[in-house]
């Protein structure tokens, strides 16, 4: 059985986690201890479980993310819904907003939050109405399910998977059922829509143009 470790009380006493080596991954960690860790490497959160994130994202993905992002920013201008692009904390409470009661902190590529009562200093408590990720070639088959199934299990309406080897884009759909449903794979030449942001467009040839 995994421990949680202890809430940290932070205070002139306590030392912060430096060194990403210094945690034990046997562990069952809360946000309030992800709170006090100030090594470089980024890591997510996943039912306590620390996931350490891929290297720094490739150039192509980072025009990739900037071209989704900008669109959805534009569109969204004059909307109540927000985008926000990593790094950017979006925390997944089960039962409790407690920091210490937490086990799931994830830093999407991109969301759209349309309720503004979840934004708040730290980032987003709770699930984005929408979720954007763009695949790398670090990401991992286990990195993605455990993802997905995190994003299903609190009810992310949409969620968009971006691939820059294929350039194509995948939607799930969260169904009446609260299941995702898949979409067709979209390839160069069509279009996407969004049903959480009505009279939203994207071509896939403006996202890969230079890919």
């Amino acid at each position: 059985m995994s421990k949680t470790v202890p809430y940290p009380v932070l205070n002139d006493d306590d030392e912060p986690v430096r060194q990403f080596n210094e945690l034990d991954a046997s562990l069952t960690y809360s946000y309030s201890n992800y709170l006090n860790w100030l090594f470089p490497e980024r890591v997510e959160l996943i039912k306590g479980k620390i996931f350490k994130m891929s290297p720094a994202p490739s150039s192509f993905h980072q025009i990739i993310t900037g071209k989704i992002y900008r669109r959805l920013g534009n569109f969204l201008e004059k909307h109540p819904c927000r985008v926000f692009i990593s790094p950017f904390d979006v925390r997944f409470p089960k039962e409790s907003e407690n920091n210490k009661e937490i086990f799931t902190v994830l830093q999407p590529d991109i969301c759209v939050i349309c309720d503004g009562n979840k934004v708040d200093a730290r980032g987003c408590i709770g699930a984005p109405d929408l979720v954007v990720e763009v695949l790398s070639p670090g990401n991992t088959k286990m990195e993605l399910l455990n993802k997905y199934r995190v994003y299903e299990e609190f009810s992310v309406k949409e969620y968009w998977v971006v691939s820059q080897g294929d350039q194509t884009i995948l939607i799930y759909t969260l169904n009446e059922m609260g299941k995702f449903r898949p979409s067709k794979i979209f390839t160069l030449s069509e279009k996407i829509t969004s049903k959480v942001l009505p009279g939203f467009e994207l071509a896939l040839d403006d996202v890969f143009e230079d890919i």
